[in-house]
């Protein structure tokens, strides 16, 4: 399985996988469990749209069509992004390492 779709949150990879599935290509939200683990606050970068290999190409493309809309999102993977890891998420870890750090030095 392949990455298809970075989203913002597991709300819109749920409307991204949606609108896969409605044009005939299997989809898989990854992710759920990562977000749960931020708490109630809305962590952005660990929802992912993962679809087959063969429904790749056909995939970017229902998903570049999806952004052009109005309505649509301007999160997206490009194909030189693979599975780097999101900006969002290095940013987090920065911050908890300094927090923890902080705390170490207090006590």
């Amino acid at each position: 399985m392949q990455i298809a779709y970075r989203a913002r949150d597991i709300t819109e990879a749920h409307i991204v996988a949606g609108l896969l599935e409605a044009n005939g290509i299997d989809a898989f939200v990854g992710g759920h469990y990562l977000q749960g683990a931020m708490g109630e606050i809305g962590t952005a970068g660990f929802s992912n749209v993962h679809v087959h290999d063969d429904d790749l190409y056909r995939a970017r493309q229902l998903v570049t069509e999806y952004e052009a809309t109005p309505g649509g999102s301007s999160c997206q993977l490009t194909e030189n992004e693979g599975d780097r890891p999101d900006q969002y998420a290095r940013w987090f870890l920065l911050a908890l390492a300094i927090v923890g750090l902080l705390l170490f030095q207090i006590y």
